[in-house]
């Protein structure tokens, strides 16, 4: 029986998540990641995002980002990795969140107790994952702690991340949603990106989206002008709380005060790094 309020695991991720996001918006990821070598912004997110699992093959990276086209993926790894190692691409992508999070949330706040608090909450909820059946958020945990708290912070926000996608992703296709499937649906749910956004981003054809379309109108998910039915309301939300349910395991183990006090830190920090251009806006729905 967990002692946490109801959806306090999602409150605290939904406010974290913008802090470990931010990077992949920013002109310090393509500019960083040109500099190793990787150029165009699919092979930079590729890469920073699977560089904890080793050299892997495109078939990893789709199976574990679940939303991706393969065919998309496959133009980009492995061939990437010829130009910059793992390690190498690990390093970058922590230059990025520093000069990213300083920009963001400027020095004086880098350098605040209260930033250094946030993070040791942060690393003790992330230490309080599940690796099994969780590929990238294990792979995250093999990696070294920074010492900079804001790094720590932003490597923390990645783990939690990653384990709530993993078990995100799992439920997913337990309820037979594949990967564009699942990218029709939750848009039409109005959250996330919006549509065309999404499926630019995620390397889909345009008859592909309408295909996938008619398979959930055929199952009674979607209505004929695109919109979630009743079903596929209920279907998205069964989905999001049983995410909540597999997700806890980090907030019990920090603990029904850690995690208010590390929401309301987050909440403050984000809020400035939206304020301050985080994300750009004409890309998320309105949910």
């Amino acid at each position: 029986m967990t002692s946490l309020p109801p959806r306090a695991g999602r409150r605290c991720h939904q406010v974290l998540n913008p802090l470990h996001s931010a990077i992949y918006f920013s002109p310090e990821f393509d500019e960083e990641f040109a500099a190793i070598g990787i150029h165009g912004w699919h092979a930079a997110y590729f890469t920073a995002r699977a560089a904890a699992m080793g050299p892997v093959g495109a078939g990893v990276v789709t199976a574990t980002f679940y939303n991706y086209s393969h065919r998309l993926v496959a133009e980009h790894v492995p061939a990437a990795w010829s130009a910059a190692d793992p390690a190498t691409v690990l390093a970058a992508r922590l230059r990025v969140a520093d000069a990213v999070l300083r920009r963001l949330l400027g020095e004086e706040t880098i350098a605040s107790p209260e930033l250094a608090e946030a993070a040791w909450l942060a690393q003790q909820a992330a230490a309080g994952g599940e690796r099994a059946g969780r590929p990238l958020y294990a792979a995250e945990a093999g990696l070294p702690e920074p010492d900079a708290p804001h790094l720590a912070l932003w490597q923390a926000a990645t783990l939690l991340r990653e384990h709530r996608g993993d078990s995100h992703n799992a439920l997913l296709a337990h309820a037979g949603l594949d990967g564009l499937e699942s990218q029709v649906t939750h848009t039409a749910s109005g959250f996330g990106f919006t549509p065309e956004f999404a499926r630019r981003s995620r390397g889909w054809e345009a008859d592909e989206w309408a295909a996938a379309q008619e398979r959930l109108r055929a199952r009674g998910l979607l209505t004929a002008d695109g919109e979630l039915t009743e079903a596929g309301t209920a279907l998205r939300k069964g989905l999001e709380d049983e995410t909540d349910r597999v997700d806890l395991a980090p907030y019990e183990y920090l603990g029904a005060a850690g995690v208010a006090r590390l929401t309301e830190l987050a909440t403050g920090y984000t809020t400035t790094a939206l304020a301050a251009g985080a994300l750009p806006k004409d890309i998320f729905g309105k949910g």
